[in-house]
C-alpha cells in the first residue's frame, strides 16, 4: 500500500494492541476513556503502562480524564513521565466549554508531547497554531468522521489545517473517527500526516487493489451460500 499518511490503531483491547503492535502498517496508537470503558478497563494507570510497554517504541496517545483545567495539568504531567513514546491527549475544551489553550501552550513550552483532541473547526486549529513552539512534537486530532456525520464535508477543514501546519515541522494533523477505509485514501491525497482507525477499518486495507470483477463474483457467491444455508424457499 503506497501511502504517505501514517496509520495509527485506535482502541483499548490489550490483545488487539499486542497483535497490531507487530504490524508494520501500524505506526502508532491512540486510545481514550470511552474506548477503555468499552473494553472493560478498570485501572487506568495499570492499563496505560502495560500498553506503553507493548507498543514501544511506537508512539501512543493517552488522554487525561479530568474536567478541571488544573487537574488536567496534573494528570498530563504524570502521564508524560510514563514513557518516551507517550503523547498526552488534551481535549480542546472541558465540559463547561472552557478552552484549554493556555494549558496546551504551557505544556508545549515545557516540552511535553501533546495530542490535542476533539477538534472540529478550522478556527480551533488557527488559535492553537498561534500558541505553540516550533520544537516540541504535537498532534492536532480533527474529528473528520464526526464532522461528516453532521452533513458537512470535512475535506476542506482537513486540507486547510494541513496547510496551516506546514510552517511548523513539529506539528502533525491527525484524521480522527474515520467512517470507512476510503478515508485513508482521502487523507493521503490531501497530505494529512496521520489517520487513526479501529481494527475493523485497518483490516479492510487488505482489500486495496482488489479486482472489482472478482469482488463482485465473491459477493454474489456469499449471497447464494447464505441463502442455501438458511434453506429459503418460495
Amino acid at each position: 500500500m503506497n501511502i504517505k499518511t501514517e496509520l495509527y490503531a485506535d482502541g483499548a483491547n490489550t490483545e488487539d494492541i499486542k497483535k497490531l503492535s507487530s504490524n508494520p502498517l501500524v505506526k502508532g496508537f491512540t486510545t481514550n476513556p470511552s474506548l477503555m470503558k468499552k473494553s472493560g478497563v478498570k485501572d487506568y494507570e495499570k492499563f496505560s503502562k502495560e500498553v506503553i510497554t507493548i507498543v514501544s517504541p511506537k508512539p501512543i496517545s493517552l488522554e487525561v480524564f479530568a474536567d478541571e483545567i488544573e487537574e488536567m495539568e496534573n494528570q498530563a504531567r504524570k502521564i508524560a513521565t510514563w514513557g518516551d513514546n507517550v503523547f498526552v491527549k488534551i481535549p480542546i475544551q472541558n465540559t463547561k466549554g472552557m478552552s484549554t489553550s493556555k494549558l496546551i501552550e504551557k505544556l508545549n513550552k515545557d516540552n511535553i508531547k501533546l495530542n490535542v483532541t476533539a477538534i472540529f473547526t478550522l478556527e480551533q486549529i488557527e488559535s492553537l497554531i498561534s500558541l505553540i513552539d516550533n520544537v516540541t512534537p504535537i498532534i492536532f486530532s480533527i474529528f473528520a468522521g464526526r464532522i461528516a456525520d453532521t452533513g458537512i464535508d470535512p475535506l476542506n477543514i482537513m486540507k486547510k489545517s494541513v496547510q496551516l501546519s506546514e510552517k511548523h515541522k513539529n506539528v502533525k494533523i491527525l484524521w480522527a473517527s474515520p467512517r470507512e477505509v476510503f478515508n485513508i485514501i482521502q487523507a493521503d491525497q490531501i497530505g494529512v500526516h496521520i489517520l487513526t482507525a479501529t481494527k475493523d477499518i485497518l483490516e479492510k486495507t487488505k482489500l486495496f487493489g482488489k479486482d472489482l470483477d472478482q469482488y463482485s463474483l465473491e459477493t454474489v457467491e456469499t449471497f447464494y451460500k447464505d441463502a442455501l444455508v438458511s434453506g429459503y424457499k418460495i
